[in-house]
């Protein structure tokens, strides 16, 4: 097993980790408090969260095998030489696990906060009745068909059958793997398994949620500080296995891990286009302010009035 060759480079490595540790762990966070806050998940894709929860479960048991098997480790080392170092981090494993209950916890938020379709006609129903019994004016009767139709548009929102259909995909082909990896004891072919789909995930997961900005023009309900942790983390995550290789001299770092190399290439790009769209392209519209009133004309008419 190799060591460090310089301790500056060893901190600056460590420092480099855990920073894209704590970026990319609190980016999951103004999401989740946007959506608290809202009690809403308009403008949140369905997929993107799926597909999300997917990538990071699969980055997780890649990451934990690799950190903490010793069997996973000795094809490492006899595939790639015993003098390279684990592609793995401690904080590789910390973020991932934190990543995969706060993605669940967002699935959690959409189950909780999107309404159904057949409940809202249902208060429809009752509410129109209520209000006819009242003797409601027509006017107030349609501002409160319209404020359900907004709701119907959120309720109508469900992960899609392309999406289900890549997720069940994805974990059969993985469960076959299991069984070759068991009957052969390729260990660090199975594990690099994991790694693939969640690189896969990552180059997918982002586009549901760019289209969804596309059609709707508009980034609301999506939290734009997300984006910015992501993109922080990403770059961090590229200086610390940057500074292993040069303290090693050697790149074998990025190839023996290219999950975590694509994995960062990949979220760069996303997280760069979704600061276009959400500064750019669909920049939140400042709400118009009346005009004020013309002194002038404001005057006159009292004193016009007092005349009267």
């Amino acid at each position: 097993m190799s060591s460090w060759n310089s301790t500056g480079l060893e901190v600056l490595s460590n420092v480099f980790g855990w920073i894209a540790f704590v970026a990319w762990s609190i980016s999951f966070y103004p999401q989740v408090l946007l959506n608290y806050r809202r009690k809403s998940v308009v403008g949140l894709n369905f997929d993107f969260v799926v597909l999300n929860l997917t990538k990071h479960s699969s980055y997780l048991i890649y990451n934990v095998s690799v950190y903490f098997s010793s069997a996973v480790q000795r094809q490492y080392y006899k595939k790639y030489g015993s003098k390279q170092m684990i592609p793995v981090a401690a904080n590789d494993v910390a973020f991932s696990s934190h990543a995969v209950l706060l993605t669940a916890f967002t699935l959690f938020q959409i189950a909780i906060y999107d309404v159904s379709i057949i409940k809202l006609m249902r208060y429809q129903m009752y509410f129109r009745s209520f209000f006819e019994l009242c003797k409601f004016k027509k006017k107030k009767r349609d501002h409160f068909d319209g404020v359900l139709y907004l709701n119907m548009q959120r309720g109508s929102q469900m992960v899609s059958k392309i999406t289900i259909a890549i997720v069940t995909g994805a974990w059969t082909i993985v469960a076959i793997c299991v069984v070759i990896a068991i009957q052969t004891h390729s260990w660090l072919w199975l594990v690099s398994c994991f790694n693939m789909l969640q690189v896969s995930m990552t180059a997918i997961k982002y586009i549901p949620q760019a289209i969804m900005n596309f059609k709707r023009k508009s980034t609301a309900g999506f939290s734009i500080g997300n984006i910015l942790l992501d993109l922080l983390g990403g770059l961090t995550n590229y200086g610390q296995m940057a500074v292993q290789s040069f303290d090693q001299h050697s790149w074998v770092n990025f190839f023996g891990n290219i999950g975590k190399t694509l994995l960062s290439l990949v979220s760069i790009f996303f997280d760069v286009l979704f600061i276009v769209q959400h500064y750019l392209l669909y920049p939140k519209k400042k709400p118009e302010r009346s005009p004020s009133p013309d002194p002038v004309n404001h005057v006159s008419l009292v004193t016009s009035s007092q005349h009267v």
